[in-house]
């Protein structure tokens, strides 16, 4: 197989992560017979200094040249004024929208190499392995906002339509289906109009997945139950702010929030993979950041984007024959125990492909 992937590596650690990822897609293209291109784009903050844009025209021409995005984190102290007026998220936003990837998957596994790590109990995180499905195109990331006169008011709406909740509840089934069968729909429909409007439209389509068990938690009720029983959880299918919060909550399960990766899909198989992780400026260029959630998300780039199913399973499972070896960077390290580099932990999965 032949593909262009466009990389954007962003700010802070972003360019450190996404040159390991690539560097596993290499040896997973030479292992396999695979031709992959990879193609470098500004984005965030360092497109902000460039062009006084965070996702200028160029970097989206370079994405609908791609058959993927890969994508490092953008952000950092120098862009961090919520007040200005083009900021380095932007540009993220920017991408989601043009593309219409409004799906975001974000897969959670409890590693029991790295049960110390968590602050559960290792009981809790026996069977962890759920996936968040969360709506990424709409809701109150989206919606009308306006901030009146001086400031002392401000208002930001969430607003969702019946086609907007269909198609990710959809993809929430499907996924159910192909797992445990299993889907749990967030909302505080005790409240608010558009979480109603969610739950009745949820219901609705949960008549063509009849193989699926559904049930509807409310989500301060679901922040309590990811991390006293999370185990219980299969596919997990949430409004943009809501699955935003609860499934970087999650990133206790698996230990560090950079073992987390993430995949957002529109209706056809192109798609943005990045860490669900942020810039890390105050790691930055120390060779301390953990690659692993980007490797990761490479990995869901060869599942979802390219179809090839035995390549995104072996690097699956290089990381776990690497974390059970015992590769641990700063993030996931015992309290003054020795740790690896960046790029030694993608040595250490490498050796295991």
């Amino acid at each position: 197989m032949k593909a262009t992937i466009a990389v954007l590596s962003g700010d802070g650690i972003g360019p450190e992560v996404t040159s390991q990822a690539i560097i596993v897609l290499q040896k997973i293209a030479a292992k396999y017979g695979h031709d992959f291109i990879f193609n470098e784009a500004p984005m965030g903050g360092i497109a902000i200094d460039q062009f006084g844009d965070p996702c200028p025209d160029s970097t989206i021409r370079a994405c609908e040249a791609a058959d993927a995005i890969l994508l490092g984190a953008v952000g950092g102290p120098k862009w961090s004024d919520p007040t200005a007026p083009v900021r380095p998220e932007q540009g993220l936003l920017k991408v989601r929208k043009h593309f219409d990837l409004f799906a975001n998957l974000r897969p959670v596994k409890a590693y029991p190499a790295l049960a110390q790590h968590t602050p559960l109990r290792p009981e809790l995180l026996e069977g962890v392995d759920l996936l968040f499905v969360r709506e990424l195109t709409g809701g109150i990331y989206f919606g009308p906002r306006q901030e009146q006169g001086d400031g002392d008011t401000a208002y930001d709406t969430e607003l969702y339509t019946v086609p907007e909740v269909e198609r990710v509840a959809q993809v929430a089934f499907r996924a159910a289906q192909g797992r445990r069968k299993k889907l749990t729909s967030v909302d505080k429909a005790n409240v608010m109009a558009s979480m109603r409007l969610w739950r009745r439209t949820v219901v609705k389509v949960h008549e063509d997945y009849p193989d699926v068990e559904l049930d509807h938690v409310l989500v301060d009720a679901c922040t309590m139950y990811l991390v006293t029983r999370p185990a219980s959880f299969d596919v997990l299918v949430a409004s943009n702010m809501f699955g935003d919060i609860l499934s970087d909550e999650t990133s206790v399960l698996a230990g560090s929030l950079g073992m987390l990766p993430s995949a957002s899909l529109g209706s056809a198989t192109f798609g943005l993979y990045e860490p669900i992780h942020g810039s890390a400026p105050d790691i930055a260029g120390q060779g301390k950041a953990n690659p692993i959630g980007t490797i990761l998300s490479a990995a869901l780039l060869l599942r979802y984007s390219l179809g090839l199913e035995a390549e995104a399973k072996t690097v699956e499972d290089a990381v776990d024959a690497a974390l059970n070896s015992g590769a641990r960077t700063a993030d996931i390290v015992a309290r003054g125990a020795s740790f690896i580099s960046t790029t030694e932990m993608t040595q250490a999965i490498v050796s295991n492909l």
